[in-house]
């Protein structure tokens, strides 16, 4: 009650602003009509005291139909010009109306007789004047506004001088914003755009002055602080060279999300973000083969082991969209798990879906949840993988990614699921670290059991990706924002990167493709060096590398190698697909018939005696050429 209380005591000034110029509106019209003819008669002086209160609230009443009361006058545009002008004459046609037929009968004067209708052209300009005056308070407040906003402006430095790059819808809504909204901190001051035919043109007072070649050079002469990219539609290939440009004039860096976020519902429209490392690096989006995927997940029960973590988790997201029958998230990691199943519950409520707790370790557990729930594809994540780690643990990987990956394609075959999909990585190429051999032993896991089994058994082979749990991003920006410095292992080192939903889609389209015991590749794109890398983070925080966060190199670590490879050099070029983005790299023949005594034999070993492990590491992956010296110190 106190909130309508107040909210009505805030309106009191405009009814009065509008009663006021309704009165004017109306008087002004009568002088004009009779100003050649010696002034306005006594009879129509009467009649216009008399009918002027009713007209006017007429009117207010007729604007609060039209909820002139309940606009944001500040923020007025086109579509609050156009609510004035249906407002004003809907109310002045119901006056004039009224004034014919009702008031010379309704309405006496104080000698009891009616009063006089008044000329037509009054209830014509009266019209025109209340459409200028109402029209004119309205707007008059909005350049109030927005003239006291600029002062403080001018008077703070808080507020950003902003460049808006694209000059279409979405950059003409930015500027808007920019300009008119409380909550902005930013005054845009110039537009860029590659189209030139919008050269020179101005887009809501903000000229637009040139093209992506010339952000630069406009940065330094207008003094810009902060640039937004505003081109949803852009591809990720020309956002990245703008972006790379942007980045170059160590402003902050803004942009709005990309189309795709827009019309899966994940993003809204009208707010910007800060731009980062994924916006820098990032590819077209992915096309997906809906037909074949859908053939092959929709209605059927589908089962990630590691399903709580970075790679697992995001796959579960992208399954859900497929419609499957029933999703089983297998995780040793409850935390990660449950918030996954939150998620997964808020975002689509009619999934079938049951987290199970337990280790691919345990093949009495496996054995248990395949019995229970009858998965038809598997997807296995659950692996370690940060490499220093595991270099001072090679036991810890050998159990659970050769033997975790060994039980889960045992109680696939086991359980006749149709298929199975490895996700390996490229360290296992030519390995240089014990988890990279581990993933290579994973790798002729699922080739020799794609022999040997009526299952499908693949692997898809992709390198680092974006933002999981253990990579470089995050680690630099704690750094970052701790003040420096960034530590880079080697001013060379190079690494192929992806994002985490690119890399889930890929495997999902590979795993559409599985006729069994493929190695899939992922197209990775052009490498990118670490130091660069770290040197964009720094830029994007609004800071400059090497003046105001140093970078400081720290040597390769154990088992670390300079770049990564996608394909051992056995196994030649790689096959095309029906994807421009998925390979297939040539099987290796191995000696299947020793294959599998020699995991027994490194079962026997792993965790207990690692020199002898390493050994059967070596044995298995010829080209690990990596030492692990410092080895757990319970297993020496």
């Amino acid at each position: 009650m106190i909130n309508k209380r107040d909210g009505f005591k805030k309106l009191i000034p405009q009814i009065m602003i509008d009663a006021v110029c309704i009165f004017f509106s109306y008087w002004i019209a009568f002088v004009l009509r009779f100003v050649d003819e010696g002034g306005i008669p006594f009879f129509y002086v009467d009649s216009f005291r008399l009918c002027i209160p009713w007209m006017t609230l007429i009117c207010l009443a007729v604007f609060a139909l039209f909820r002139f009361y309940s606009t944001m006058w500040q923020f007025a545009s086109l579509d609050e010009l156009l609510q004035i002008f249906f407002g004003t004459t809907a109310a002045c046609l119901l006056i004039t109306i009224l004034g014919y037929v009702l008031f010379p009968h309704l309405i006496k004067d104080s000698y009891g007789y009616s009063i006089q209708r008044f000329p037509i052209t009054v209830y014509v300009m009266g019209w025109v004047l209340t459409l200028f005056f109402i029209g004119a308070s309205r707007f008059g407040f909005r350049l109030a506004h927005r003239r006291k906003k600029k002062v403080l402006r001018g008077d703070s430095g808080l507020f950003s001088r902003v460049m808006v790059i694209g000059a279409g819808e979405m950059g003409s809504m930015i500027i808007k914003d920019l300009k008119s909204s409380p909550q902005s901190q930013g005054t845009p001051v110039i537009a860029v755009d590659d189209d030139k035919k919008k050269r020179g043109t101005r887009i809501n007072g903000v000229k637009v002055a040139g093209g992506r070649e010339s952000i630069q050079k406009l940065v330094d002469r207008y003094r810009v602080d902060q640039i937004i990219l505003a081109i949803a539609t852009a591809s990720n290939r020309d956002k990245h060279e703008i972006l790379r440009i942007c980045a170059a004039t160590g402003c902050k860096l803004k942009t709005v999300p990309a189309l795709y976020e827009i019309l899966e519902g994940n993003a809204d429209p009208h707010k910007v973000r800060d731009v980062n490392i994924v916006d820098l690096l990032g590819r077209d989006e992915i096309n997906l083969d809906v037909e074949k995927i859908s053939g092959y997940l929709k209605n059927k029960t589908i089962l990630v082991t590691g399903g709580g973590g970075s790679i697992g988790s995001e796959l579960c997201r992208q399954i859900a969209i497929f419609h499957p029958k029933r999703l089983i998230v297998f995780d040793i990691y409850e935390n990660n798990a449950y918030e996954l199943q939150n998620e997964l519950h808020r975002r689509y409520p009619k999934l079938d879906m049951d987290v199970v707790i337990g280790s691919v370790r345990d093949k009495n557990r496996l054995r248990g949840v395949f019995d229970a729930f009858r998965p038809d594809v598997v997807f296995h994540a659950a692996a370690h993988k940060h490499v220093p780690l595991m270099e001072l643990s090679p036991g810890e990987a050998v159990k659970n990614n050769v033997f975790g990956t060994l039980n889960v394609a045992q109680t696939c075959d086991e359980f006749q699921v149709k298929r199975m999909v490895l996700i390996s990585t490229d360290k296992a190429v030519n390995p240089t670290n014990i988890m990279g051999a581990t993933k290579r032993i994973c790798e002729l896991i699922v080739q020799y059991f794609s022999r040997h089994s009526k299952t499908g058994f693949v692997a898809v082979r992709f390198g680092n990706v974006l933002g999981s749990s253990g990579s470089v991003i995050p680690l630099f920006m704690r750094q970052i924002e701790e003040g420096g410095p960034v530590t880079v292992t080697d001013p060379e080192i190079v690494r192929f990167f992806m994002t985490i939903p690119e890399a889930a889609r890929l495997v999902i389209q590979a795993g559409g493709m599985a006729k069994g015991g493929e190695i899939f590749v992922l197209d990775m794109g052009q490498p990118v060096k670490i130091a660069d890398l770290a040197r964009n983070l720094i830029r994007l925080s609004g800071l400059r590398p090497d003046e105001d966060i140093k970078i400081q190199y720290t040597g390769l670590r154990p088992g670390e190698k300079l770049y990564e490879e996608l394909l051992l050099d056995c196994e030649g070029g790689c096959q095309k697909t029906s994807h421009e983005l998925i390979y297939i790299g040539s099987p290796i023949p191995f000696d299947e018939n020793t294959f599998l005594s020699q995991l027994e034999n490194l079962r026997k070993v792993a965790g207990v005696n690692n020199p002898k492990m390493l050994e059967l590491v070596h044995e298995l992956v010829p080209t690990y050429s990596g030492h692990a010296e410092k080895t757990d110190l319970l297993a020496k």
